[in-house]
């Protein structure tokens, strides 16, 4: 059967419309809201604030725990600070901020270090009930969503940049009938993301085989890997969020673009 809804990416872009129609000033390239941050750790939103610098956003803002606010105010002055926790979490009291900022963005990126406080998680809940636009979700931020992934699978304009481990928990947490496996070969891999996100209107990025998986809207793109990359969701969700913020309404054509821009050397 011709599955016309499999795209394969190889040494060139599949879209490279896109590149050519990229924003040519700053002020025309977006806004991007980044959160993270937990005790004294913050390499994930600094690390992924320089990552959507590099794939041509046209301002970032980080929101850091309140907690961090004497220690880092001065060696990264883009950071804004919110209320946390004894911890050093975010606090149930951060929504209001982190509502305020994301009305002024285009697209949220949540890359990890949120720490899995209860008072983090029932916020996060929260500001995906309340907030419509765009969220990229990663590492650590999408592990204390993807147990009970209720609100997130119902929820539109979400993406999920997830391991073959976070995968698979989140398929069995769905009660999807197919289970995501590291054992599975490609094109099963690819024909389950197919149902899957055409049963929920979710984005997915993953990495399997050597290959990059884009699924949207039962779409799905693979992308070959040709370099090892161990690290590589945060700068991967980083570049995805920019291009889906600069191209809206072409979320499946601007994910598969931004897998090919984080693979540039």
């Amino acid at each position: 059967m011709d599955q016309v809804w499999w795209r394969k990416q190889v040494d060139k872009p599949l879209f490279p419309e896109l590149e050519w129609s990229r924003p040519e000033t700053r002020v025309q390239a977006g806004r991007l809201l980044i959160i993270g941050g937990n005790g004294y750790e913050f390499k994930a939103p600094a690390n992924a604030y320089g990552d959507a610098l590099e794939a041509g956003v046209g301002a970032a803002t980080v929101l850091l725990p309140g907690s961090m606010q004497k220690v880092v105010s001065d060696i990264f002055p883009e950071a804004e600070f919110a209320p946390s926790t004894p911890s050093g979490s975010f606090a149930r009291e951060s929504l209001a901020s982190i509502l305020d900022l994301s009305s002024r963005a285009d697209g949220v990126l949540l890359p990890g270090d949120i720490g899995r406080n209860s008072e983090t998680t029932v916020l996060l809940e929260s500001f995906l009930q309340k907030y419509p636009g765009q969220v990229t979700l990663t590492k650590e931020a999408a592990d204390v969503l993807i147990r009970q992934p209720l609100q997130i699978l119902q929820r539109q304009h979400t993406l999920l940049v997830l391991a073959m481990g976070q995968l698979r928990q989140l398929g069995s947490a769905a009660h999807f009938p197919r289970a995501f496996t590291t054992e599975m070969g490609l094109v099963q891999l690819v024909e389950s993301l197919h149902d899957f996100t055409e049963r929920y209107p979710l984005g997915i990025i993953t990495r399997h085989q050597d290959h990059y998986v884009v699924a949207v809207n039962g779409q799905v793109s693979t992308t070959a890997v040709k370099t090892d990359q161990p690290v590589w969701r945060l700068t991967t969700a980083a570049h995805a969020a920019v291009w889906w913020l600069q191209n809206p309404t072409k979320p499946f054509e601007a994910l598969t673009t931004a897998v090919h821009s984080a693979l540039k050397p």
